[in-house]
């Protein structure tokens, strides 16, 4: 468990310990069962941060005991489009898994997922570690070895998408699955805050933007999180994958969907949702 939490959890004792367990059940019965479920805030408060994010870890940390392997990071709640859809006014950030890497199958199947949404943004790929809780631009900059388009499905187990900060934070960030471009270009040959979005659903463009609709510029984005996770003393590490944040609007992405993405210049991505006679 990270520093804060560990401070939060000594100041506020056995009562905290207890709700974060029991938050992190209802999530994780969602997740077994796939059915949705009311919002935790009712547990945890609907702005309480830090014991979100402990909800959160006991949640990752049950997935690491039972042999998940964590590959990356997703920074959630960057794009003002997506904050004006789901009514919060900050950043967010959960774990990426590796079974949550879809880049490889022919289909992403429907079946494991609840209410599953596809956000276009940039991923960096980390060739060091930023395990400094102050760190310039500059130095996150130069840890960043490639970057690629990527599709984030983004799923919520509670109902409805009826969130606030805390719920989603709890539920990792909404994390789904994700899907890789192929494509790889070092910061040398792009700018990320310049890249421009244009995302389909079965050939209908449903989503545009570009590089300053993710915090202003998808390397801020990257930066905020290597901050914040070095406070919550889990620091970012080399070889890891950073999903940087939304370009533009998530759209729905229901069973037989095909959403490609034109991130430029970093080229497509695209994933086919399978069909429930996929399942």
């Amino acid at each position: 468990m990270d520093r804060r939490v560990r401070r939060r959890n000594s100041a506020r004792g056995g009562a905290v310990n207890a709700t974060v367990t029991e938050a992190a059940d209802r999530i994780a019965l969602a997740a077994r069962n796939r059915q949705p479920i009311a919002p935790v805030r009712t547990l945890i408060g609907e702005s309480d941060i830090d014991l979100a994010y402990a909800v959160q870890q006991e949640l990752i940390s049950r997935r690491i005991e039972a042999g998940a392997v964590v590959v990356g990071r997703k920074i959630g709640l960057t794009s003002p489009a997506v904050q004006r859809q789901l009514g919060v006014d900050q950043p967010d950030f959960g774990v990426l898994f590796a079974d949550m890497d879809m880049s490889s199958e022919p289909m992403v199947p429907s079946h494991r997922l609840l209410q599953p949404k596809a956000e276009a943004e940039i991923a960096f790929v980390l060739k060091d570690d930023l395990d400094g809780e102050i760190l310039s631009s500059e130095e996150v900059s130069s840890a960043v070895d490639h970057a690629v388009a990527a599709l984030e499905i983004v799923d919520s187990r509670i109902a409805d998408w009826d969130l606030t900060i805390a719920d989603t934070v709890a539920d990792n960030a909404s994390s789904g699955l994700f899907v890789l471009g192929a494509d790889r270009l070092t910061l040398d040959e792009f700018s990320p805050r310049d890249a421009t979005m244009r995302m389909y659903a079965d050939d209908t463009l449903v989503s545009e933007g570009d590089g300053k609709a993710c915090l202003g510029d998808p390397l801020l984005a990257l930066t905020w999180l290597a901050r914040t996770a070095a406070a919550y003393g889990n620091p970012l590490r080399a070889g890891q994958i950073i999903l940087s944040g939304a370009l533009g609007p998530m759209v729905p992405a229901p069973p037989g969907t095909r959403i490609r993405a034109e991130i430029a210049p970093l080229g497509e991505v695209s994933a086919t949702f399978s069909y429930k006679e996929h399942l």
